[in-house]
């Protein structure tokens, strides 16, 4: 499989806004996890997001089982940033390929 543009680099250079300082993105101790789950809890100074995976394979014997992995804990304006972002992408997502229903 090829690898896109990202994954070749070890650094990527982008600036903020057209203006400001040069943003060094150093991606070499980067790893990569999938997750299908995800639960957010926080307190006033942060927020935590954990992912894991369902890994349920008969529900009605064994119940649901998540493996947890991975935690992330982001100040409460981080976390904002990391809103608007998400909500961007999945707007663009929805108006490319429909909505996705979760109910």
């Amino acid at each position: 499989m090829a690898k896109n543009r990202n994954e070749e680099e070890q650094v990527e250079e982008t600036r903020t806004q057209g203006e400001g300082p040069r943003i060094n993105w150093d991606q070499t101790k980067m790893k990569t996890t999938y997750a299908n789950v995800c639960n957010v809890s926080s307190t006033r100074e942060e927020v935590s997001v954990l992912f894991g995976t369902n890994q349920s394979v008969n529900v009605a014997q064994n119940g649901i089982t998540v493996e947890l992995t991975d935690r992330i804990i982001l100040n409460p304006y981080a976390a904002k940033r990391l809103t608007h972002i998400l909500s961007g992408v999945l707007q663009q997502y929805e108006a490319a390929f429909g909505p996705l229903p979760i109910d």
